[in-house]
C-alpha cells in the first residue's frame, strides 16, 4: 500500500467530525478547568507548576528519540531563561540549551507566525555542532538529496525494517510551503489542528533529523494558541514518552493508510485527556513540595542541606545515598555523611536499609516532620 503523502489528494487531510465531537468537547472542557484550577493559585506555586511541566517537556520529547538530558540542567536553563529565582542553579551544556530555546520560543511566542525561518533557527538550535551523534547533518535547512530517501528504519544492519519513507527531498520547498500555509490559515479547532500539524510534519519529515522533537514543539505551539496563554502546566511530550510504542504504531498504521487520519485523531485526543491526569500529579508535588518546606520553617539548614532536598523534591531518581551527596555537593564523604546523619537525628531523613555508606535514605513525611517542629 502507497504512503499517505503518495495518495493522489495529498496533502487534503479528512476526518470524522461527529465521531470526533464527543471527545474533542470533553477534552476542552478539561483544558479548560485545568488552566483555570492552576491560574487560581498563588505566584510562586503556580511557577513552579510551569518549571515543573516544561522540565518534563523538555526531558520527556528528547527520550523519545532516545536521547537523555540532565534534569537539574533542563531545570536551571529553562529558570533562567524566564527569569525565575530558583536555588541550586547548574551550568547548562549546549545541547541542553539549545533544546530549551526551541521549547520555550514554542510555547511563550505562540502567538508568533510559524515560518521556514523560525523552523530552521529551532533546528540549528537542537543541533549546535552542525552534527547529529557523529555524523555531520544540514542545519537550518531542509534536507537534500545527499542522504538518500529518508527512512524511518529498525532492526540490525541486513535484516532492517523499513516503517516508513518520507517524500522525496526536492519536494521539501513545496511540501513546507503548503503546510506553513494551512497552519497559519486553517480555520480549526486548536487541539484538532495541533494532532493534524504533529501527523503532517513528521509525514514532510523536512530535516534530517530532530524532526519528532519539532513536531511535537509545534502541536505544543498549537496547543498554547488554544489557551491563550504562555504557561504551560503540562506536558503532551511526557504522556507520549509513556505511551512511545503506541505512538509509533499509530504514526506507521496512519501513514500506510488512506486521508482519512480520524483514528490518529481520536488516539491524540485521549493522549491529551491523559496527560491532563500527569498534570495532577504535577499539581500534587508542588503542593508536597510547598508543605515541606513550610514544615522546615524553624529549621537550620546549611546550603548543602537544602540543594539535595530539593533535588530530592524535583523528582529525584533512584535511591539517596551518602556517595550521590557527596558528588551533588561535591564534598567529601564525611562531610556528606554528617549531612545526612543530622537530617536523620532531627526526623528529616529516615534510613531505608542497612548497608553503612551505600544505604538509602528518603524523606519523612512533611505531617509528622511539623509535627516534631512544633
Amino acid at each position: 500500500m502507497p504512503y499517505i503523502h503518495e495518495l493522489t489528494d495529498w496533502p487534503n487531510l479528512i476526518w470524522n467530525e461527529p465521531e470526533l465531537f464527543q471527545p474533542l468537547a470533553a477534552v476542552r472542557h478539561r483544558q479548560g478547568r485545568l488552566i483555570g484550577h492552576m491560574e487560581a493559585l498563588g505566584f510562586p506555586l503556580r511557577e513552579e507548576a510551569v518549571l515543573h511541566a516544561l522540565t518534563e517537556d523538555v526531558l520527556k520529547s528528547s527520550e523519545i528519540e532516545g536521547e537523555i538530558l540532565d534534569r537539574e540542567q533542563v531545570r536551571s536553563s529553562i529558570a533562567r531563561r524566564l527569569g525565575m529565582e530558583i536555588g541550586g542553579l547548574v551550568e547548562a551544556d549546549r545541547d541542553v540549551d539549545g533544546v530549551v530555546e526551541m521549547m520555550l520560543d514554542a510555547t511563550q511566542n505562540y502567538a508568533q507566525p510559524l515560518t521556514a525561518e523560525r523552523l530552521f533557527d529551532w533546528h540549528a538550535a537542537l543541533f549546535p555542532t552542525g552534527r547529529s551523534g557523529m555524523s555531520r547533518i544540514m542545519v537550518g535547512a531542509w534536507r537534500g538529496i545527499e542522504g538518500g530517501p529518508m527512512q524511518v528504519v529498525s532492526g540490525p544492519i541486513g535484516r532492517e525494517r523499513i516503517h516508513y519513507q518520507a517524500p522525496s527531498s526536492d519536494l521539501m520547498d513545496r511540501e513546507m510551503s503548503r503546510f506553513l500555509a494551512w497552519f497559519e490559515t486553517a480555520r480549526l479547532d486548536p487541539v484538532l489542528k495541533a494532532g493534524v500539524a504533529h501527523l503532517w510534519f513528521v509525514t514532510i519529515h523536512p530535516f534530517d533529523d530532530g524532526n519528532g522533537r519539532i513536531a511535537r514543539a509545534i502541536a505544543d505551539l498549537a496547543l498554547a494558541r488554544a489557551e491563550g496563554t504562555a504557561q504551560r502546566f503540562y506536558s503532551m511530550s511526557a504522556q507520549i514518552r509513556a505511551e512511545r510504542k503506541t505512538y509509533y504504531d499509530m504514526l506507521e498504521t496512519t501513514q500506510r493508510g488512506g486521508l482519512d487520519i480520524t483514528g490518529w485523531l481520536l488516539w491524540f485526543i485521549d493522549c491529551l485527556d491523559r496527560a491532563f491526569d500527569r498534570a495532577e500529579s504535577i499539581l500534587a508535588n508542588v503542593m508536597r513540595k510547598a508543605r515541606f518546606w513550610d514544615s522546615m520553617v524553624g529549621q537550620s539548614l546549611n546550603d548543602r542541606q537544602q540543594k539535595v532536598l530539593n533535588r530530592v523534591l524535583n523528582g529525584f531518581e533512584g535511591k539517596l545515598t551518602n556517595a550521590k551527596w557527596a558528588a551533588m555537593t561535591k564534598t567529601s564523604s564525611d562531610t556528606a555523611l554528617r549531612d545526612i546523619n543530622d537530617l536523620v537525628r532531627r526526623g528529616i531523613l529516615q534510613k531505608d536499609s542497612a548497608g553503612g555508606r551505600s544505604a538509602g535514605y528518603s524523606l519523612v513525611d512533611e505531617v509528622k516532620i511539623s509535627n516534631r517542629s512544633a
